[in-house]
């Protein structure tokens, strides 16, 4: 029952993520991308978002649109009426957030907040949809998480950021601290390696564990890797390649029904 104190998290383990709905099939972050992911069954996506210069809450990884668009232009120095004209191969490229939680009530976004600038939009789009059950606030930026932790109060999922997940891995070798900042949040969610750090082992999930704490882990697209991963017990997987997460679950029997 690690981190069911969250209604995010209500659902069984392993979860199973598609990373920006699935950035390896040649898109990413569209309303495209999340309806293939839907319809292959995920229910928890992970996204990320900024703000447009009118304080819209959009769904976008980079801060400009140079590598999905092939233009320089910064999406906070945008309109919405004027990124909403930007297509590639005639299709929009940038929804808004709230567009993405209206589409599909059943689906759990794991949203990555990119920039301070993006925090008020982003509670706002979530607020309007009625979705602060449904979504886990996420971003880097320790500040920018306590900042969202503070606005929606203490039943809202929220991640630690790189600082917290930094003191987790640490305290998980001494065997002690961590306890007071866990006890705020739903999830760890952590890359398998930092640099020449190996952060996800099975000392960093027991602890995590212990804690309350459960464990995600991104970006993994390779099998092999995968089931090491669900073998140390992680209770998530982010990936891009959701063709092949969606195999490796089915095969060891935790794909949802």
């Amino acid at each position: 029952m690690i981190g069911r104190r969250f209604a995010y998290l209500d659902a069984p383990t392993p979860i199973a993520f598609a990373h920006r709905g699935g950035a390896a099939h040649g898109d990413e972050n569209s309303m495209a991308a999340f309806a293939r992911a839907f319809a292959m069954g995920y229910r928890y996506i992970e996204t990320d978002t900024h703000a447009t210069a009118d304080g819209v809450a959009v769904v976008c990884h980079d801060h400009s649109l140079a590598r999905i668009a092939g233009r320089p232009e910064r999406i906070h120095d945008l309109r919405w009426a004027q990124l909403a004209r930007v297509r590639v191969d005639g299709e929009p490229v940038v929804p808004r957030l709230a567009e993405v939680l209206d589409a599909w009530p059943q689906v759990r976004l794991n949203i990555d907040v990119k920039a301070d600038s993006a925090v008020d939009a982003t509670l706002a789009a979530v607020r309007a949809a009625g979705a602060l059950d449904r979504v886990l606030l996420a971003s880097f930026s320790d500040a920018r998480t306590a900042r969202m932790r503070a606005a929606v109060g203490p039943e809202v999922a929220t991640s630690l950021g790189s600082r917290g997940a930094a003191r987790l891995w640490v305290a998980s070798r001494a065997g002690r601290g961590a306890a007071r900042p866990a006890g705020r949040v739903a999830a760890a969610q952590v890359p398998v390696r930092q640099g020449p750090i190996r952060v996800v082992d099975d000392r960093f999930v027991r602890y995590a564990h212990a804690l309350g704490l459960q464990v995600h882990v991104w970006t993994v697209d390779a099998p092999d890797r995968m089931h090491e991963l669900l073998d140390l017990g992680v209770d998530g997987i982010m990936t891009d390649r959701i063709d092949v997460l969606r195999d490796v679950y089915t095969a060891r029997g935790c794909w949802p029904a």
